[in-house]
């Protein structure tokens, strides 16, 4: 039971239908939450202003949760480019679970070669090793390259010239590349709960885009809805052989 909530009602002199009248829900939508169910931000928001009350005051629960998340956001950097290169090697070097890339080509990664040694390395010490790259002959590789300015064909060759410079990750038995057909909304560079986010925006090239540092702290955060994208990624995108 919500006693936050019904004392906040009793209050306001409101019934559970009179409140689902303002907000537009279903007068069962009012007795779920009345019954402990939490809302979704929308409406706690829109209860909180309604019962002219501060929201944390009738889910303080969910209060906690926002702070939570917040204290996910580790670091926000302007562009990739602006990523500090130990940043990106303190990245990799710390995990000891898994390692993850979603990316279209990941060039800049697989052209440093101390970065590639150096995940190579973790993949042979028992860290998973993920790496999802563009399909170069898909549709959605050829639209990214239009829309940077680089061009379709371009776009399609930094893919298979990057699936060359992967050469050492592909040979660790841990290693698993797969070539993914999907519009992608961000990159992502994860080392187990640790993300770097590239934020992707029409017309701008990656490196020029936002890079957001993010801590995983639970299946509700910020963190979780960029893994939960990931996988879907992952179980949906083809396998590269390895090299005989």
């Amino acid at each position: 039971m919500n006693d936050y909530l019904r004392a906040a009602m009793a209050h306001a002199r409101l019934q559970p239908l009179d409140l689902a009248s303002r907000l537009g829900v279903d007068p069962k939508t009012v007795s779920r939450w009345l019954h402990g169910r939490i809302p979704y931000p929308r409406h706690r928001a829109a209860v909180a202003d309604c019962l002219q009350v501060d929201e944390a005051d009738l889910w303080p629960e969910a209060a906690g949760a926002h702070r939570m998340i917040n204290h996910e956001v580790r670091a926000v950097y302007p562009h990739r480019w602006a990523v500090p290169h130990a940043a990106w090697r303190h990245l990799f070097a710390a995990a000891t679970r898994r390692i993850d890339i979603l990316t279209y080509s990941g060039l800049f990664l697989a052209e440093d070669a101390g970065l590639m040694n150096l995940i190579a390395e973790r993949g042979r010490a028992g860290v998973q090793l993920r790496i999802l790259l563009g399909d170069p002959d898909s549709p959605e590789v050829a639209a990214r390259g239009s829309d940077e300015g680089i061009g379709a064909n371009i776009m399609a060759a930094r893919v298979r010239n990057a699936l060359t410079l992967f050469s050492p990750i592909r040979e660790v038995p841990s290693a698993g590349i797969r070539l993914h057909r999907t519009v992608l909304y961000n990159s992502i560079y994860r080392a187990d709960d640790n993300l770097f986010v590239n934020a992707h925006a029409y017309g701008t090239k990656a490196p020029d885009a936002p890079v957001i540092h993010l801590h995983h702290a639970g299946q509700y955060g910020t963190a979780a809805v960029y893994l939960s994208g990931l996988e879907r990624i992952w179980s949906r995108a083809s396998p590269v052989q390895r090299t005989s």
